[in-house]
Parts: structure tokens; sequence; C-alpha cells
């Protein structure tokens, strides 16, 4: 693909960028580049791949539910600097 000045402003319109002469110049070799390495990727024969949305295989990703035990309000107030009648007490919010 033929990658101009022309092809670079089109970019830059569709992304609605302003782009200074200087960074027209920049971005040239840069977008040839990305093109190049995608057209280097299509190449590739993926006839016999299964299309993947995960990478790696994710296997028991979740624990069993157990109940486990809970502390006491008293147990849960122990630390607490700022109580009061069995809860936390917090800043006033207005």
């Amino acid at each position: 693909m033929k990658v101009d000045k022309e092809l670079i402003e089109h970019v830059a319109e569709v992304a609605r960028l302003k782009l200074t002469k200087e960074e027209l110049k920049e971005f040239q070799p840069q977008l040839k580049e990305i093109l190049n390495t995608f057209s280097e990727i299509d190449e590739v024969d993926t006839g016999n791949t299964k299309p993947s949305l995960q990478p790696v295989e994710i296997k028991n990703v979740m624990r069993e539910d157990v109940a486990e035990g809970s502390l006491s309000q008293g147990e849960a107030l122990a630390n607490a600097g700022h109580k009061k009648d069995g809860y936390f007490k917090g800043p006033k919010v207005i």
C-alpha cells in the first residue's frame, strides 16, 4: 500500500486530528511500518487454527462456595477508634 502525504492527511481527518507539517512527515514512515507489519501478519496461514477469544485456557476460576465463620460484633469493633451503640462511627457527611 502506498503511504503518502494524502493518505496521512485522510487518516488524520477521519481521526479528527489536526497535524502540523512536521507531524505529517513524522507519521508517514511510522504508518508505512505499521501497514507493512499487518501485511506480513496477513500472509500467515491460519486455516487450521481454531478461533480463540482467550489465548490461555482458563480452568477453575471459581472456588467452591463454602460457608465460613465471621467476626462477632464485639470482635469487629474491638480495634475501632470510633464506635457508638455497637456500630462504627464515621465522620458526618452533609
